[in-house]
C-alpha cells in the first residue's frame, strides 16, 4: 500500500515537506517519515510511487552507517521495536520508512555537492559559464566531470516555491557566520567524496547531490535529513556513462524526462502514468542492491 500521507493524531506534526511527514516525539527527539510522495522540479505529483518512502529510508540508512567517520548524523534508531510507545501505535503506517532522530537546529541552506555538469548547473553553464556564478572553464560538455568538486549551495524554499542556487559566499551571508560556512563547505565535499569513492567501486557515478545539516545544543554540525538517496542524488550507471549527452540513471531523471517531454509547467501538480512510476521505484530499488548487496522487500 502506498503511503501518500501519515496520519498519526497522537503525535505532534511539525511540518509536511515534499517527501516527509515531521513529527515531535518528545522535547529531545523528532520522527521522520518517508511517505511516498514524489518532488519533480519542486512540486509534489498527484499520485505517490507505492513503497518508495521504504527504500529512501534503507538507502539513508546504509549512508549515515557508512559516513559515520566523516561527520556524527541525528539518527537515534530505525529499530521499530525501539520506538517509543507512542510510535509503534501507528506500526502499520510507519514500519520501514520511519527514523527517530535527535532534535537539532537545521541551517537554512541545501548543501549541493556537484562531481559532474548536469542539470540546473548545465543549464546555466550553457547561458554564462558559470554555474552558481562560480566561473568554469570554457568548452564543458553535458555530463562532462569537473575539474574539481564544486560546492554550490542553495536557499530552501517553501513548498510550492524553488530552491535558488547561489553562490557560496552568499550562504555565509545567510548563516551569519563565515566560520560555519567553511564547515558546512567542507563537510559536504568531505561526504561527497567518500561516497562518491564507494559507490564507483560499485559502477555508479554520483553526479551530484544534496546534504541538509544542523546542529546541535553543542553547536557541533550534524548530518540530518536525507542522505544520497535517489531523490537527493543523480546516480549513472558508469558502464553507460559517456560526456557529451544525457545520462542513463537510476534516480527520478526519468520522471524529470517525462515531465520535460510534456512541456510541463514546473508548478502544477499532476498525475504521473504509472509506467513512469513503476520504472522509477525500479530504478531506486535497483541502486539500493547495487549499493548495499542487498535485496529490498517492499
Amino acid at each position: 500500500m502506498a503511503l501518500l500521507s501519515s496520519e498519526c493524531p497522537d503525535l505532534k506534526l511539525v511540518a509536511r515537506g515534499k517527501v516527509r511527514d515531521l513529527y515531535e516525539v518528545d522535547d529531545k527527539s523528532l520522527l521522520f517519515v518517508a511517505t511516498d510522495r514524489l518532488s519533480a522540479f519542486d512540486v509534489i505529483m498527484k499520485n505517490p510511487i507505492p513503497g518508495k518512502g521504504k527504500v529512501l529510508t534503507q538507502v539513508s540508512l546504509f549512508w549515515f552507517d557508512l559516513l559515520g567517520d566523516v561527520l556524527p548524523n541525528h539518527l537515534i534508531t530505525a529499530d521499530f521495536d525501539k520506538m517509543p510507545a507512542n510510535v509503534q501505535k501507528y506500526r502499520d503506517q510507519l514500519e520501514g520508512r520511519s527514523i527517530l532522530v535527535k532534535k537539532m537546529r537545521v541551517l537554512p541552506v541545501e548543501a549541493i555537492v556537484r562531481g559532474y555538469i548536469t542539470g540546473s548547473g548545465w543549464a546555466e553553464y550553457k547561458r554564462k559559464g558559470t554555474i552558481c556564478d562560480i566561473q568554469l572553464p570554457e568548452g564543458l560538455v553535458e555530463s562532462q566531470k569537473l575539474p574539481s568538486v564544486l560546492f554550490t549551495p542553495s536557499t530552501k524554499a517553501e513548498i510550492g516555491d524553488h530552491d535558488e542556487n547561489i553562490h557560496p559566499s552568499k550562504m555565509a551571508e545567510i548563516l551569519g557566520d563565515a566560520e560555519l560556512a567553511a564547515k558546512v563547505t567542507n563537510a559536504a565535499i568531505n561526504l561527497y567524496t567518500k561516497a562518491s569513492e564507494y559507490a564507483a567501486e560499485k559502477g555508479i557515478i554520483i553526479a551530484d547531490t544534496k546534504f541538509e545539516f544542523g546542529l546541535d545544543e553543542n553547536n557541533n554540525l550534524v548530518l540530518v535529513d536525507e542522505v544520497l538517496t535517489p531523490d537527493s542524488s543523480r546516480f549513472w550507471p558508469a558502464n553507460k556513462y559517456e560526456a557529451g549527452r544525457g545520462q542513463e540513471s537510476f534516480d527520478k531523471q526519468i520522471v524529470r524526462n517525462y515531465l520535460e517531454s510534456i512541456n510541463f509547467d514546473k508548478k502544477t501538480s499532476i498525475e504521473l502514468p504509472s509506467e513512469v512510476t513503476e520504472k522509477t521505484l525500479e530504478k531506486y530499488k535497483e541502486v539500493y542492491t547495487l549499493l548495499t548487496g542487498n535485496q529490498i522487500t517492499l
